[in-house]
């Protein structure tokens, strides 16, 4: 760059649903790299890179790498001082993984930004109680190694959602998971999708549906045997 020229941004710096979902979906999966111009995502889903790039309007190259499993990762990179100074300014630093806190969302977009780093760094899990015959039981879960951010993210959903969760550690101290289970659960997963024109990663809303799906059955009487809906 020439010295007296100011950068120019690839991204618009502009609060949506799609942009506040790719924030979400940088959080979890994302890297700034330390010469403060460079970022780049990282997936085992081509989707979510393609959508990642719709939301941002990007028409950067996907590239295809093998991952520590040997199975294939997709990764887009892309340089923007401007938008890589907006990330750093909300709380998105390099090196983020073990030490990212509290990241400054509107609370308009929380939602949206929520669903982006369910997609990244989420699961859901669901399952027949062995006990009680038609008890179902449904959970979702965010993931960090971060337990300043989870912390944080578990305040935030107690705000604005009135759900309290809680927090464990996995036995090896490595990362840490944010849960929720049962109602809380549901009303987290038909808050993040409130409605279905959004960017979502398919494979995780079509299991989060059919376990919405088989509550709402339940609720109604009209639940049949346990393997007609089982979760993938």
């Amino acid at each position: 760059m020439r010295p007296g020229t100011k950068p120019k941004g690839k991204v618009l710096i502009k609060w949506s649903p799609d942009f506040a979902y790719a924030i979400g979906l940088i959080v979890a999966d994302g890297c700034l790299y330390k010469d403060g111009r460079h970022l780049s995502l990282t997936s085992t889903d081509k989707e979510q890179i393609e959508t990642f790039k719709k939301c941002l309007n990007l028409s950067n190259k996907t590239g295809i790498k093998l991952s520590g499993g040997g199975n294939p990762a997709y990764h887009v990179q892309f340089g923007d001082v401007l938008f890589y100074q907006f990330l750093v300014g909300i709380g998105i630093t390099p090196a983020k993984s073990n030490t990212i806190g509290p990241v400054s969302i509107p609370e308009k977009y929380f939602l949206d930004f929520l669903r982006g780093y369910f997609d990244g760094d989420g699961s859901s899990y669901s399952h027949y109680d062995i006990i009680y015959k038609n008890s179902f039981r449904f959970y979702i879960s965010f993931t960090s190694g971060s337990r300043k951010y989870l912390d944080w993210l578990r305040a935030k959903l107690f705000q604005i959602l009135g759900v309290r969760g809680y927090i464990s550690l996995n036995r090896n101290n490595s990362y840490t998971q944010l849960k929720y289970s049962k109602k809380e659960a549901v009303v987290i997963s038909e808050k993040m999708y409130y409605s279905k024109e959004l960017p979502r990663l398919k494979r995780k809303y079509l299991k989060i549906k059919t376990s919405l799906h088989i509550i709402e059955s339940s609720r109604s009487g009209e639940i049949g045997r346990r393997a007609a809906f089982r979760s993938q």
